[in-house]
């Protein structure tokens, strides 16, 4: 993907006040700086620096550079992340580019007439991790579809299994939230692939499958709620029972991230699921996570406590109006009208884009039915009504699902449904895609070369296998 959008990984975060001038505009001009390189034009990126820098690099030194950058990393692919920190009166602004063999962070410094002053590699990490699997695959690998009868669509995934005799249990894997392929594949990380295949070579067998709306799978992605993307994962749970490689009473399920929320939609309803495994998965209602989720990440970010305060102020006013109006005409109209009255509005608007269109912008995603749904969604209900043995695990940095309050919360309510069953862990030092980390902001997500804690695959798979004995 382009730059890192939260939602893939988890949950929309609405940052209406956490643009700030300095950062928005220097983004872009960073941004504008990589791609003219990108498509030649060397003089228009040249007039993104600043009089002193054109001093001592013209047009033509600047395109050795950029022409040394493709020869040590290869063909340039796109821009995965955007990250700028204030340093006093200058802005330094990290960009995650990928190369065909590499990630490369590019560090950039801007003054406060938004000119670029200086830029170079800060970090680079091979684009293959050492976790990705390699074909050919010790155990059977099946391109398979299945039918979800109640939306009418059908999903593509892959099936793997051990290759000897006899049947297996099987897990079925829940991607996090926003448009995601079967292997959960986000800034150049393949979490489910990594999975699925650590847990197939234990004997373990493994669906996962594209989202509907992506790759092969058919339906609309725009227009489904977390409780459509039950209906898909239930679907896959009734395919399953047809394929005669499959131990019928070991099916399980292994929801990541907004996965870890439909996991309990999908067993509370399913008396056909043996067991669930919740990877970072919410606890609390909607609204309160991702306000806990965006003080978290902002912090971590450089954003000031003024700043979080007023921006929690706003977002707690616009998930009100959409937590109590049920007409979508008249919600959209509530938003633009507190939106257009807000100054703290201003913060997020890109330069050349007008009030109005930032506005409606917001107001669309505020009132889009993922977003309408999930602020209203509370994970107790279906929790209480879990009774199957369940694995939830946190990683100790996750910024995007904190894990003390939501183990806390997930522990809870299971428990006040009668399930003692319940392993909860959070394990140190790993963020919100259970890879080995220093801060767990997500802005470290690409430039980490490990895919999947090896600590984390253990405890999963070790589970798992002693649930299906």
């Amino acid at each position: 993907m382009a730059a890192l959008q939260t939602k893939l990984s988890f949950f929309l975060i609405v940052f209406l006040s956490f643009g700030t001038a300095y950062s928005q505009e220097d983004t872009l001009h960073v941004r504008d700086f990589i791609e003219f390189q990108h498509a030649g034009k060397f003089q228009d990126a040249l007039n993104l620096t600043d009089a002193e820098f054109q001093t001592k690099v013209n047009a033509q030194t600047l395109a050795q550079i950029w022409q040394s950058l493709i020869q040590q990393f290869g063909e340039y692919k796109g821009i995965q992340q955007l990250e700028a920190l204030k340093k006093g009166t200058f802005t330094v602004l990290n960009a995650t580019v990928e190369y065909d063999r590499a990630l490369v962070v590019l560090q950039h410094t801007l003054n406060p007439a938004h000119k670029i002053v200086g830029f170079f590699v800060v970090k680079q990490a091979p684009k293959k991790t050492s976790q990705e699997p390699v074909p050919p695959y010790p155990y059977h690998s099946q391109e398979v579809t299945f039918k979800n009868e109640k939306a009418g669509i059908t999903l593509a995934g892959t099936l793997t299994f051990p290759k000897r005799e006899g049947t297996f249990p099987v897990v079925v894997l829940i991607s996090g939230s926003g448009p995601q392929n079967r292997d959960e594949e986000i800034v150049g990380h393949k979490p489910f692939l990594v999975l699925s295949d650590y847990l197939t070579r234990k004997g373990i067998a493994v669906l996962r499958y594209d989202d509907r709306g992506v790759a092969d799978s058919e339906g609309d992605f725009e227009e489904a709620t977390t409780a459509d993307f039950a209906t898909d994962a239930g679907a896959a749970v009734y395919y399953l029972q047809s394929r005669p490689e499959i131990n019928k009473r070991k099916i399980g399920l292994i929801g990541h991230s907004e996965g870890g929320a439909i996991a309990p939609m999908v067993a509370a309803d399913n008396a056909s699921v043996g067991f669930i495994v919740l990877l970072a998965g919410p606890g609390i209602p909607g609204d309160q996570l991702l306000l806990i989720q965006q003080e978290l990440i902002g912090k971590a970010s450089g954003v000031s406590d003024s700043v979080l305060n007023q921006s929690t102020a706003l977002n707690e006013r616009l998930f009100t109006l959409v937590k109590n109006t049920e007409d979508e005409s008249t919600l959209q109209s509530k938003l633009i009208g507190f939106m257009g009255s807000s100054d703290l509005t201003d913060r997020g608007i890109l330069p050349g884009q007008s009030k109005e269109a930032f506005i409606q912008k917001q107001a669309d995603m505020l009132a889009s039915p993922w977003m309408r749904y999930f602020l209203k969604y509370d994970p107790a209900v279906n929790l209480r009504s879990v009774t199957c043995p369940v694995l939830a695990l946190n990683g100790e940095k996750d910024l995007q699902v904190p894990p003390e309050v939501n183990l806390t919360a997930i522990k809870k309510y299971l428990a006040e449904g009668g399930n003692n069953r319940v392993t909860a862990r959070e394990l140190k030092g790993l963020n919100h895609l259970f890879q080995e980390c220093t801060t767990g902001s997500p802005s470290e997500y690409a430039s980490i070369q490990q895919t999947f804690s090896p600590e984390a695959l253990g405890i999963i798979s070790d589970w798992v296998l002693s649930e299906s004995k």
